[in-house]
């Protein structure tokens, strides 16, 4: 081979391993960039990808910035979605820091339905007021569907009993176990009663949709706030009554709570009036 076919040979050699060289440094910087500007700015705590989780779950972060920041309290929100694509629950990211200062802390409680599959996933959306495609993300975390299970007591009025107001009777619940049993207990008690139950004479006072802003329990003293749909079309003292005594009977099987006090969108002194 003459020098001159072999100088052609190695200069082209050498434009092709610049070529691959740029274009994978081209792929690394869209990599990054797609990593800094999505993934990199929400962090969870306390969770992995292929983790087993049950409903309800506690969901806890930060977000750092960027396209990934905070508005009117709350960071974003989050979907569980099974491997069909079928949201099972959603829930928003409620800011639990200063908005004002990054990172911020945020915090949901996601209560899902049962999955068809064991393959689910968080899909979570960032908070974006501008409503423009370009300022917004999505991250996704892949987990799996599982864990043991517990037994907790729902309280229902039942037709026929002597006193309607106050007399409650328990009914069974299986739950995924879980840390936040009270309010998982309290939510069997929203979702009301299968037909079978209804059949049998069994009914409710607590209207359909009713959400739970906030559960605390401390020094025995449950605080549980609602949401208005509560008492929305509630009358009479009877009905108002029924209604605190099946939340009330509902905590109160625990032995950490021992008083109960009820109030919707923070306000206790006006509420479920006759």
């Amino acid at each position: 081979m003459d020098f001159e076919k072999r100088d052609i040979i190695i200069g082209v050699v050498f434009l092709l391993l610049a070529a691959a060289v740029a274009f994978s440094f081209h792929l690394s910087s869209i990599g990054k960039e797609k990593n800094d500007s999505l993934e990199g700015t929400i962090q969870l705590y306390d969770m992995e990808g292929g983790q087993a989780v049950s409903s309800p779950l506690i969901i806890k972060g930060r977000v750092t910035g960027g396209i990934w920041t905070a508005f009117e309290g709350q960071t974003g929100t989050v979907e569980m979605v099974d491997e069909n694509g079928e949201i099972l629950g959603s829930a928003v990211l409620n800011a639990s820091s200063d908005l004002m200062k990054f990172p911020v802390e945020f915090e949901a409680f996601l209560v899902f339905g049962n999955p068809e599959g064991e393959n689910i996933s968080l899909v979570f959306h960032n908070e974006n007021p501008s409503g423009l495609p370009e300022k917004s993300a999505v991250m996704s975390l892949p987990l799996r569907f599982g864990g043991e299970t517990a037994s907790v007591t729902v309280y229902f009025g039942k037709e026929g009993n002597n006193d309607t107001c106050k007399e409650v009777f328990p009914l069974e619940r299986k739950i995924v176990k879980t840390e936040a049993v009270a309010r998982a207990a309290i939510e069997e008690l929203i979702k009301g009663l299968t037909d079978e139950e209804k059949e049998a004479g069994y009914f409710t006072g607590i209207n359909e949709g009713v959400k739970i802003n906030k559960l605390v329990i401390t020094d025995g003293t449950a605080k549980i706030d609602f949401d208005d749909t509560l008492e929305t079309g509630v009358g009479g003292s009877c009905k108002v009554t029924f209604i605190r005594e099946q939340i009330t009977k509902t905590l109160m099987q625990f032995e950490t709570v021992k008083k109960v006090i009820i109030s919707i969108n923070g306000r206790t002194e006006d509420i479920l009036q006759p």
